[in-house]
């Protein structure tokens, strides 16, 4: 477990591109069993990968006329127990943070992985989801 003053600054950088934070596994389940689409960020203090994850992320939201209805994230190594349950939701994948999941009426239609976030640009990683909105949402 990360301490908090560790991983405010970046838990508020996605925060304030929109995402609402889950903390608990019963927010999790209320937020997949949502109709319509549902971004979900597992975030990360990996310096390598989140760092260029989370401006890809919050770009691909703030370029796309189509946007995913709900916007949600939960910080691996922090909030353990929402995030333990959203890793129920991205199975048959392996656990990876930073990571990315597209949701459809709940079903996972889409998953980025740590090793496809490693060595890519913000601006790459929005590019991508810019074209996995416009085909899902």
């Amino acid at each position: 477990m990360y301490p908090e003053h560790l991983v405010h600054p970046m838990r508020m950088d996605i925060v304030e591109g929109g995402f609402k934070e889950l903390s608990s596994a019963a927010e999790v389940e209320n937020t997949m069993a949502q109709p319509g689409t549902t971004l979900l960020f597992i975030n990360s203090v990996c310096g390598c990968s989140a760092r260029t994850a989370r401006p890809g992320v919050k770009e691909a939201v703030a370029a796309s006329e189509k946007k995913p209805t709900n916007l949600v994230t939960v910080f691996a190594g922090v909030d353990q127990e929402a995030t333990q349950k959203a890793r129920e939701y991205t199975l048959p994948y392996p656990p990876s943070s930073p990571s990315i999941a597209l949701f459809k009426d709940g079903e996972l239609v889409h998953f980025v992985e740590r090793h496809h976030i490693e060595g890519r640009s913000a601006e790459m990683i929005a590019g991508h989801l810019e074209g996995v909105f416009e085909e899902f949402c």
